[in-house]
């Protein structure tokens, strides 16, 4: 699609670029480069990313790179390409998807590196294969937001934006994110060999993401159907801790489409994601999903849903439906066990009573609370008898204070009470919310990036105090209940 690079454009990283995805066949993707983009500038830039991948401060400056991660250089070692996938969008089957403005450029230390918004592929269906500004920083910021906070996702290295303009609800300028993984292998990978009977492909996929990423499935060096459905019972297991991880941080992704659920159990593909305020169970994100379909609390039995779909897609290898059901029932059960613990490490507490969670998210909900807050102020709140800051998020008194007294009765009997810095490490001072989102953006158009720097710094530690930085964990405006996100980006 593009015309050879000559030499001369070539950037030479010094990196030791490996393609094994590349190694798989033409069957699972379009070679391919990404296109240029126009005068391109440094957006956001992660250290820690750039650490793990290799690169050193000055090279993460450099011009060169710059160029290259714009898509205006290629890089020498690297086979980039856009992979082919299908899947369920909505609850529907979509048929064909892919990489449509994504595309891959090899390997680096055991991770992938991709470029998101790099131009046109065969993917691309009725998209112009860029994405925006906003959208890139979003992603930018929630992937390394997440990492801080202990939940399994995708990382972003970079963003690079340009003045080059494309056409959403308005014109916006375009940008490219560079994202990090382990492998960006989705359910709809495998649903997508699934459901055109090409068996081999999906056996060569299967065992492809079998002996890189999950060894542990295999009973030697066979692969047979109990390999098969110990290899789904692995995903089984990733995505409920996944989920149950998102569920008690109050994060809603928006839009989880089996070609938006990672095989490695990862968050990704951050579009109409929110971090709630108020603690609201019925809460949707996306202003395009209508009917509520990912709406927070539908959040695990979609997941569950998107496993069948998967163990659907796996049933030619795994042969036997029992074997398929047995992992899947596994899900509920392994779900519930890690937000309870979750739930009783934000309590402090080691196995705390699952009626005390649930009658607290029900007071939360009925109130309005805001969730990253009134976890905060009750952390705060041990050992003292001042419990008013946390009173006070509450219009039901009475409520709180009948709650509060089981809560402390529970941990007088517990020969270590309240564990200050288990409570500590399980609630986090600041979150990426919308309206934090939304002023480094605007911040952003006018070329002023400090305020993606400035969260970047807080929500990779975002448990710490960061003295100064008050504002960042405060109530948010009035104005952000009228912040709409959509799947434009």
């Amino acid at each position: 699609m593009h015309p050879q690079t000559s030499s001369s454009s070539i950037v030479h990283t010094g990196l030791a670029w490996h393609n094994p995805f590349h190694q798989l066949g033409s069957a699972f993707y379009t070679p391919l480069a990404p296109q240029p983009l126009g005068t391109p500038y440094w957006v956001g830039r992660s250290e820690a990313v750039a650490d793990m991948l290799g690169i050193g401060c000055q090279q993460m400056q450099s011009n060169d790179l710059l160029q290259a991660l714009a898509g205006n250089r290629s890089i020498s070692g690297t086979q980039p390409l856009a992979s082919v996938y299908s899947g369920h969008q909505f609850g529907q089957w979509a048929g064909q998807l892919g990489d449509g403005r994504a595309i891959l450029l090899g390997e680096v230390k055991g991770l992938e590196v991709q470029l998101k918004g790099s131009g046109l592929t065969p993917y691309s269906r009725m998209g112009d294969g860029r994405a925006v500004l906003r959208s890139s920083i979003r992603e930018f910021l929630c992937s390394e937001a997440m990492h801080g906070l202990g939940i399994p996702t995708t990382r972003a290295l970079c963003v690079v934006g340009s003045d080059d303009t494309v056409w959403r609800e308005t014109p916006e300028t375009t940008a490219v994110v560079t994202r990090v993984a382990p492998s960006f292998v989705r359910f709809g990978h495998f649903e997508h060999f699934a459901a055109r009977n090409q068996s081999e492909a999906l056996k060569t996929l299967a065992d492809y993401v079998i002996g890189r990423y999950y060894p542990d499935c295999l009973n030697g060096d066979m692969f047979n159907s109990q390999v098969y459905a110990n290899f789904l019972q692995r995903v089984v297991e990733r995505t409920a801790i996944m989920v149950a991880h998102w569920q008690s941080v109050g994060f809603c992704h928006g839009v989880m489409n089996t070609d938006n659920m990672s095989i490695l159990g990862l968050t990704m593909d951050y579009g109409p994601f929110q971090f709630l305020d108020a603690y609201d169970p019925g809460h949707i994100c996306n202003h395009t999903d209508r009917q509520g379909r990912y709406a927070f609390d539908q959040q695990p039995d979609i997941a569950h849903w998107n496993l069948y779909a998967l163990a659907q897609a796996l049933i030619p290898l795994i042969g036997e439906q029992s074997l398929a059901l047995q992992a899947l029932d596994t899900f509920k059960p392994l779900f519930t066990a890690k937000f309870e613990q979750l739930m009783s490490h934000k309590l402090g507490l080691p196995d705390a009573p699952a009626a005390l969670i649930d009658d607290l998210l029900t007071l939360l909900a009925k109130n309005r609370v805001d969730y990253t807050i009134f976890w905060r102020r009750l952390n705060a709140a041990q050992g003292s008898a001042n419990t008013e800051p946390v009173r006070d998020l509450f219009l039901d008194r009475d409520g709180f204070d009948a709650w509060m007294l089981r809560y402390s009765e529970l941990a007088t009997h517990i020969s270590q009470g309240v564990d200050a810095n288990l409570m500590h490490n399980s609630n986090p001072k600041f979150v990426l919310r919308n309206y934090l989102g939304e002023e480094a953006i605007t911040a952003a158009r006018n070329k002023d990036f400090s305020g993606v720097s400035k969260l970047l710094v807080l929500l990779g530690t975002p448990f710490d105090e960061h003295p100064g930085s008050e504002t960042y964990a405060g109530f948010p405006p009035d104005w952000a209940n009228q912040i709409e996100i959509s799947c434009s980006s």
